[in-house]
């Protein structure tokens, strides 16, 4: 079985996603290229990016910048701002439905609450969220309603009552008794 990387060219791939708050400081991020291979190089292209964005007006669709070869996609929300960074030769509607499946995912996690105090009570939901979205660079997935139900899966409450539960929250529940009681 062949190994493939993103760096391969293969198949499209992102080196990073970014979530900064509204001074530039990280929430959340996830580096897939060696391109920054110390945390002061990845600092110090966190803050070229939030500068070089800083005057735009991302709110309502996503924009695009180009920074050091590097093609970036990004979008504001209150006082978060959500980065997808690509290369220079990825495709940037690509890149920006990587972006909007890791926003609308979020949204959906977050309840719609989208802002910086809910995120970091909430930074459990988004890196797992990450995780579903690009693996080693590689993306995985961008629908924003599949990601948010394979996190949700993964942080369910099994104790919950079966009537709070969603029918997957629930078959899953039962399957996992069900398992328990027939190794026992």
């Amino acid at each position: 079985m062949a190994n493939f990387s993103a760096s391969d060219g293969c198949c499209p791939s992102v080196k990073n996603i970014l979530l900064l708050d509204s001074e530039g400081k990280r929430v959340a991020v996830r580096y897939y290229s060696d391109e920054w291979a110390t945390n002061v190089a990845k600092l110090g292209f966190e803050k070229s990016v939030f500068v070089k964005t800083l005057k735009t007006n991302a709110r309502m669709e996503a924009d695009i910048a180009i920074l050091q070869d590097n093609i970036i996609v990004y979008k504001f929300v209150q006082d978060l701002h959500f980065f997808v960074t690509g290369g220079i030769e990825e495709n940037e509607l690509l890149l920006c439905s990587v972006l909007q499946g890791f926003f609308d995912a979020v949204t959906l996690l977050l309840r719609n609450n989208v802002d910086k105090r809910e995120a970091l009570e909430n930074l459990d939901l988004i890196f797992l969220c990450l995780d579903e979205i690009v693996d080693r660079g590689i993306i995985l997935e961008t629908d924003a309603s599949v990601i948010a139900g394979k996190v949700a899966i993964q942080t369910m409450d099994a104790g919950a009552p079966l009537a709070e539960q969603t029918l997957s929250q629930a078959l899953a529940t039962a399957r996992e008794h069900l398992t328990r009681s027939l190794l026992k």
